[in-house]
Formats: structure tokens, C-alpha cells, sequence
């Protein structure tokens, strides 16, 4: 059998086909290492790209976060700082009350925003005022936070004049710490009178522990955010050092790796499919040759075209539909013949059904219609213009958008984008609005109320229709939020806005100034009557019962009025005499309302001056102890002397206590009033007999301070007295407000060995249960029962049945007010043990007592 053999122009053929293919191979198989060789580099690139994009991003992320913390601490900071109250009691003065007690600056710093500590740091660098985890304390700021505080305090006073606080950051036990800082000022209240000289400062610690800086990191997208754990940490990236006084800090974190992941998922894909293309180039070069070759090139071209041209569309389209602008093109009769699809999104139109129509029928601005505007300016071809639009949306809400445009060139029309900026807009109005009301109640603040109160003063009112200005402040609020906390007392404060609209007509004002204080302006009265009858409408419906969360609150309010032109024509004496009239009617026992009368101010004057008096006579010595004794009823031999304080004023002459007492009670003098008379008590009773006490009054007011246990302690360590010689005197009104703190205050004096008596006993209707629940050792019979003792047999009876329960509950019992010898007689008829009155001895001078005693002996 002959077999048919390849010609050698067939073999010639076939091998140059052979060798042509063995070359292409060749080429595509090194083109194709090639390609990978370099999409492999390209990956890894991008993938260290993206972890040095990850990296720097987080880095800016973290930075931020600090940034944004120091911020709100220095906002926090100047919230306070900038306030008249806080200026007024812990710079002009030290009112612990009023910043601790009555956590106005204190524990609720600690409680509700986590601040570690507060100081105020006056102008010597002193530290009067430090709370520490909610606590008070008394530590110099400098020393706790072992940083010299110089150039920050420096900054913060500085900073006062342009209403800024500064903050910086510093080690703390070798963590990282935010300290701000602002001086304390007025806050542009004018009924703060400023203290020459340097202001306080007031700073707030943020320390930063492990859990807070994880949160912080987690809050801006930041994983593990920490100081750096050993060297090996700190040397890797990516870190962040903070330059504190005594060194750096190092904070580090887990950046994300999102080249690691995409090469990760990518090299394989692009391994698997580098080896499925080759096989398929191998098959394909086997079966096809030149012409499937050239078709395939032809068809590789004809794709490359058609891929670039859907790119380049695709591009165009999401880059337009990724933007929250939409775009547009006008012709050059000012109708629309395009809009991008973001149009539909933002407006809730479809384009179809604008195509065509003129653009005034879409669009309008303040300047009158678009075509009007494009006529007027004429923008050249290449320059860029920018009109502010509003239209109505498909929702029929009207909506806000800036129009950015340029001439077509070589055309008549115009082409540009459209951005909403609706929210913008309401932004400024939102914040607009927030300069002019109160952000709980919604109330005006007092700018509102000030521009209102000037405007309806231009108006020049009459005495036949005067402006009324109404001052408000409520009464029994405090305990609303001591009790039900401060959610429960803005629920109040809200509501007596409403109630206090309600009052009112259409085009007077409620204003709210701070805390429960608000501002009435009120028009088109004519007589007092009228307002009189406004007074009660709105002190009955301030009295009515608020339901917050099942339980009824009851408060009041007192009222001060100052009429205009009556008593003032400019908006600051009105405001002030409003404010006067109403201390009068808080005086005057709450619950009503006081008209402004000239006299008032001259009584404020007085007070201010019998403060100012006050003041020095602590600082001048002026200030007297008397003792009043107390004898054993059976052998009328003197137990011991109560001590009261006399004032010897220059001008005024002799002050009994009951002038002063209550002042010094409501300024926050009765502690260094209380100081000086525990400490001279004291001094002088060294000198008495062992067998001897002296008794000091404690005021209800300084009892409820934290610190009274301190002080007591205090000067009985500098004075040496022994504290079995010394009883405290306290009333019934020391245990109303807070038994439970009350119990332990008496507890831990108890501790300290001093004596307890209960003042004034009967007058109180609980008298008997807080004998039996408080540690006190004696009781003193108020002298109201004394009066009619001779006469009454109830007041016999009375006493008879006290001095039994004196002796069950083993108190000593003492009656006060013995002024004749059948009182005393009945007394130890009744056996009672000790009396004190002017029958047995008068209040009488340190040297006379001491005399006294001698004879006595």
C-alpha cells in the first residue's frame, strides 16, 4: 500500500507554519510572564498603597479624635467658666455650698461626664477649690497633676478676653491626660460685680485610661487605640507621639491591612488565570494559525474599542450620578435639553417632564428669573458663574440649590450643576435660631429678650400703658432634681414655659434667663389691678401639680415687677429692680409677688453694706463671746456656759447675733463666723475646770457642708481643747432635708468625742423620732414652755413628761429661759437636771465667767 508523502513545498510550509507558531508561543508565553511579572509588582504596590493609605488615614483619624475631645473639654470648660454664678461664688468669693453642695461645679462633673478632677486656681497659683473623682479635696493642682501649670493658666486669662479656653496635654501616673483651662468671668451678667485684679482659673482634668482610649479609637473607626505596651510595640507603625512636660507619649493602634487581603484574594485569580490563558493560547495556536491569529487580533480590537467607549461612558455616568449635584444644559432659548439622572434622586422630578420647558419654570432666585440673570451678566465661554436657586420639589417642599454654569462654546446655550443646599441653609437658620432661644425650653435667651425689651422701650411707653417686666423664679425647684434627678426638672422647666405662654397674649414675650429664672415683658395693661390679676393667673397655674413619671411635683414661684417709665426707661434698670422686687417677695415668704418701690433698693444697698461690714469685722477683730452659764438644778453649781456672739460695730454700736446671723447664713459667711467662734470657745474654756463644758450653736446651713466634720476636728487638734469638753448645739432643721446625711455627720462628730445636744426641743413635730434614731447625749427644753409655767398646768405636764423622756433615752435635760425662782423650784420639782436662764446668771464676759466659776467652786 503506497502512502502519499507531504510535498516539500508542504513540509517547507508546515514547518515555517510550525516554527511561526513555536515562535508565537514563545512571544505570548513571555509577554504573558511578562504581564504577570508586572501585574504582580503593580499589586503589590497597590497593596502597599492601600496600607500606607489605611496607615496615614487612621493616623489622621486618631488625631482628630484627640482634637475633637480636647475641644468638648474646652467647651465643657468654658461652659462654666463663663458663667456669673460661678465667678461670683469661686472667684470674688468661696462658696463650697453653693459649688459642691449644691453641685453646681461638682461631683456631677465626675457622675455625668467622667472628668477625673476640677480645680480653681486663684492668682497666686492657690488651689482653693479641688474635686477629685467626684470628691471635694484639698490639693494644690500643680502637685496632683506633677506638672507646672504656669503658661496654661497664663493662656486660659489671656483667652478670657476673646471668650476661648486652652488645653494641652500631660502625664498622669503615666498616662495621658486633657487639662483645660479658662479663667472664670461674669459671662456679661451684669449683677456680678468683677473683683480686681487676676482671674481664677477653672480646669477640668480628662484622663485617659486603657478603656477610654479603646472607645475613643472605636469611635472614629480605630481599632486597640493604646499607649504603647514595651519598646517592640512602640518601634511599630502606626503611632502617634504626644509631647508632655516630662517626656513623650506614644499611643499605638491596629491599622488595617487592606493590601494584605487584596493581594491575598487577587494572586491567585490572577496565577489561575495566567495558566488558563496559556493553555487556551496553546489549543487555540494548535487549531488556528495565521488566520485564526489575525481574527483573533481583529476581534481583540474591535473589543479594545468598544471596552474604552463603554469606560468612557460609564466613567461620565457614575462620576455624575456619584455627585450629590445634578447636572444640566440649556439651549439657547433658555429650555432644557439634558438632565442627569441625579436630577430624578434630588428633586423628585423625572426629566422627562422637563425636557424642553423653559428653566424659569424650574428655578427662581432672589435676583428674578434665571434667563433675566444669564441677560443681565452674559457670561463669557470658559468663565465660570454662580447664582442661588430655590425650587419646588416633587414632595412640594421648596428646596435651595446653587447653580455653577458656563457658556457652551460655539453655542448659544448654557451648561452646568445644580447642588442642593437645602440642609445648609436650615443649618444657619437652626443656628440662627439657637443665638437667640433658650436650647431646653425654646423659650428667648436673654439676647432676644434684650433686643424685645429695647425695641418696646423706643416705643416710649406711657404711665397710663406702661411695660410691665415681670421676674419669676421658682420656688421649691432645687429638691425637684435633688429627688427626681435633672431629666425630671427640665420636664419642669419645660412645662412652666408652656404654662407661662398661656398667660400671656399675642406680642409679649417669655423669656428664660438660666436655671429657674425667667423674664416676663408685658404690654397694654393700664392699671395695677390688671397686673395683679396677671400675678395670681400665674401663680395658680405654676402651683398646679406636674405629672413626671407617676409622681406629683408641687413648686412655686415669687414674682418681681418693675414698671416702665415708673421706675426706669433703660433695659438694665428695669432688669435690676425687677430682680430687687422679687428678692423682696421671696423675703416676704414666696408664693407672691412684690411691686419695685425705691425703698427696696435702698434696703438691698444696706444689706450689701451690713455684708461688707461683716466681712471686716472678721477680718478686724470685732466680734465679742459672751458665755451664758448653765447650773445643776439640785446644787445650782454651774456645769458649764453656752457661748453667743456679740457684734461691736464701729458706727452701729452693740449687734445682737439675730441682726446678723441670717445674713451671714445667706452670703456663706456663717463658716468663718462658725470657725471663729468654735475656735475662741475653745481657746478660752482651756482655762476652765475639767469638770466644766463649753457649748457652741451650730447653724443648720454649715451642718449640711461636707466639711463640717473637718473643721470641728481641726480646731480641736490646733487648740488642743479636749473634745469631751465641747457640745454642739443643733436644731431640728439640720435632720428635714437629709436624715440619712445628717445621721452620719453627727456620727463621725460623735467619733471625734464631742458632746451632741438637740436645741429648742418641742417646737418640731418630729421631734421624738430623731431622739430615738440620732446619737444626741442631751436635749434642751425651748423657753416658750417656761413662760406660763407658774400658771399653766399643760406646760408643767409637758415638761414633766420631756425630763422623763430625757432620763429613758439617758439624755441630760436642760430648760432654757429660767427668769424666776418659782421656775426653778418647779424645775427641781420635776427633776430636771441642768437650767439656764437670767434668773441664774446673764451672758456675761471671758473674764467675769471665769470668776464666776471661781466663786462657784
Amino acid at each position: 500500500m503506497l502512502t502519499a508523502l507531504p510535498s516539500p513545498g508542504e513540509s517547507a510550509f508546515s514547518a515555517a507554519n510550525s516554527f511561526r507558531a513555536r515562535r508565537s508561543l514563545l512571544w505570548i508565553s513571555a509577554l504573558l510572564l511578562t504581564l504577570f511579572v508586572f501585574a504582580s509588582v503593580a499589586l503589590i504596590n497597590i497593596a502597599r498603597s492601600q496600607n500606607q493609605a489605611a496607615s496615614e488615614q487612621s493616623l489622621f483619624y486618631v488625631k482628630k479624635a484627640l482634637d475633637n475631645r480636647q475641644k468638648r473639654l474646652r467647651a465643657s470648660v468654658l461652659d462654666y467658666a463663663f458663667w456669673g454664678d460661678a465667678y461670683r461664688n469661686l472667684h470674688a468669693r468661696l462658696d463650697l455650698d453653693w459649688a459642691y453642695t449644691r453641685q453646681n461645679l461638682g461631683p456631677t462633673l465626675f457622675d455625668d461626664f467622667g472628668y477625673e478632677a476640677l480645680f480653681v486656681v486663684d492668682a497666686q497659683g492657690r488651689t482653693p477649690y479641688a474635686v477629685i473623682d467626684g470628691k471635694l479635696q484639698q490639693v494644690d493642682a500643680a502637685a496632683w497633676l506633677h506638672d507646672d501649670l504656669g503658661e496654661l493658666l497664663a493662656a486660659a486669662r489671656d483667652g478670657a478676653e476673646v471668650g476661648e479656653g486652652v488645653s494641652r496635654v500631660v502625664r498622669l501616673n503615666g498616662r495621658p491626660a486633657l487639662v483645660a483651662a479658662a479663667a472664670l468671668t461674669t459671662g456679661g451678667d451684669t449683677r456680678v460685680a468683677e473683683v480686681p485684679g487676676p482671674a481664677s482659673v477653672l480646669l477640668f482634668v480628662d484622663a485617659l485610661n486603657d478603656d477610654e482610649l479603646r472607645t475613643l479609637g472605636e469611635d472614629y473607626g480605630i481599632a486597640g487605640l493604646r499607649l504603647a505596651r514595651n519598646e517592640a510595640d512602640a518601634r511599630t507603625q502606626p503611632s502617634l507621639t504626644l509631647p508632655v512636660q516630662d517626656g513623650d507619649l506614644l499611643l499605638r493602634w491596629d491599622a488595617s491591612e487592606p493590601g494584605h487581603y487584596l493581594i491575598s484574594l487577587v494572586l491567585p485569580l490572577l496565577v489561575a488565570a495566567g495558566l488558563m490563558i496559556v493553555g487556551l493560547t496553546l489549543v487555540v495556536l494548535r487549531k488556528a494559525l495565521l488566520a485564526a491569529r489575525e481574527m483573533e487580533r481583529n476581534y481583540a480590537s474591535l473589543q479594545a474599542g468598544r471596552a474604552a467607549l463603554a469606560a468612557s461612558e460609564e466613567r461620565f455616568r457614575q462620576v455624575a450620578e456619584a455627585a450629590s449635584d445634578w447636572i444640566w444644559e440649556i439651549d439657547g432659548e433658555y429650555r432644557l435639553t439634558y438632565l442627569s439622572e441625579r436630577f430624578e434622586e434630588v428633586s423628585g422630578h423625572t426629566c422627562q417632564a422637563w425636557l424642553g420647558r423653559p428653566f424659569d419654570d424650574l428655578l427662581s432666585s432672589a435676583a428674578g428669573s434665571v434667563s433675566a440673570w444669564l441677560d443681565g451678566h452674559k457670561p463669557r465661554p470658559g468663565s465660570r458663574s454662580v447664582l442661588q436657586c430655590s425650587y419646588v420639589a416633587g414632595d412640594g417642599l421648596e428646596r435651595a440649590c446653587c447653580l455653577s454654569l458656563r457658556r457652551i462654546a460655539g453655542a448659544a446655550g448654557y451648561r452646568g450643576t445644580a447642588a442642593d443646599i437645602t440642609e445648609e441653609i436650615q443649618a444657619r437658620e437652626r443656628i440662627e435660631h439657637l443665638s437667640q432661644h433658650d436650647a431646653l425650653t425654646g423659650l428667648p435667651n436673654r439676647n432676644r429678650m434684650q433686643e424685645f425689651l429695647d425695641g418696646k422701650l423706643q416705643a416710649s411707653p406711657t404711665r397710663e400703658h406702661p411695660l410691665v417686666m415681670l421676674s419669676v423664679d421658682l420656688d421649691r425647684f432645687k429638691p425637684v432634681n435633688d429627688a427626681l434627678g435633672h431629666a425630671a426638672g427640665d420636664r419642669v422647666l419645660n412645662e412652666v414655659s408652656a404654662r407661662l405662654r398661656q398667660c400671656l397674649r399675642e406680642g409679649d414675650l417669655v423669656a428664660r434667663l438660666g436655671g429657674d429664672e425667667f423674664t416676663l415683658i408685658v404690654t397694654g395693661m393700664s392699671s395695677q389691678h390688671e397686673v395683679e390679676r396677671l400675678c395670681r393667673r400665674l401663680l395658680a397655674r405654676i402651683q398646679q401639680p406636674f405629672l413626671i413619671d407617676d409622681n406629683e411635683v408641687f413648686i412655686g414661684a415669687s414674682i418681681g415687677i418693675a414698671l416702665a417709665p415708673a421706675d426706669g426707661t433703660q433695659a438694665e434698670e428695669l432688669l435690676r429692680y425687677a430682680d430687687i422686687a422679687l428678692y423682696e417677695a421671696k423675703e416676704a415668704g414666696r408664693d407672691t409677688w412684690r411691686f419695685y418701690a425705691s425703698g427696696m433698693n435702698e434696703r438691698v444697698i444696706e444689706r450689701r453694706l451690713l455684708e461688707q461690714d461683716l466681712r471686716h469685722a472678721l477680718r478686724d477683730g470685732e466680734l465679742r463671746l459672751e458665755f451664758q452659764p448653765r447650773y445643776r438644778v439640785d446644787g445650782q453649781r454651774i456645769a458649764g456656759a453656752e457661748a453667743l456672739v456679740r457684734w461691736q460695730h464701729p458706727q452701729r454700736g452693740r449687734l445682737a447675733p439675730d441682726v446678723f446671723i441670717p445674713l451671714a447664713e445667706e452670703t456663706g459667711l456663717i463658716v468663718p463666723l462658725s470657725d471663729w467662734v468654735l475656735r475662741s470657745a475653745c481657746e478660752e474654756a482651756k482655762s476652765w475646770p475639767s469638770t466644766a463644758f463649753v457649748s457652741v450653736n451650730l447653724s443648720p446651713i454649715e451642718f449640711k457642708r461636707g466639711e463640717v466634720v473637718e473643721r470641728v476636728r481641726a480646731v480641736l487638734e490646733e487648740t488642743g481643747f479636749p473634745p469631751a469638753q465641747l457640745e454642739l448645739e443643733l436644731t431640728e432643721s439640720v435632720m428635714l432635708d437629709d436624715a440619712e446625711g445628717a445621721l452620719q455627720t453627727m456620727l463621725q462628730l460623735k467619733a471625734l468625742g464631742v458632746r451632741l445636744t438637740m436645741d429648742d426641743f418641742g417646737t418640731g413635730y418630729s421631734s421624738l423620732s430623731y431622739l430615738r434614731a440620732f446619737p444626741f447625749d442631751g436635749l434642751k427644753i425651748d423657753r416658750s414652755f417656761m413662760n406660763d409655767l407658774s400658771n399653766s398646768e399643760d406646760s408643767l405636764a409637758i415638761i414633766q413628761a420631756i425630763v422623763g423622756l430625757g432620763k429613758a433615752l439617758t439624755l441630760t435635760v436642760t430648760a432654757e429661759g429660767v427668769e424666776t425662782a418659782d421656775q426653778l423650784s418647779l424645775l427641781l420639782q420635776v427633776e430636771c437636771e441642768e437650767a439656764q436662764g437670767f434668773y441664774l446668771g446673764r451672758p456675761m464676759a471671758a473674764q467675769a465667767f471665769r470668776q464666776a466659776l471661781r466663786d462657784n467652786a
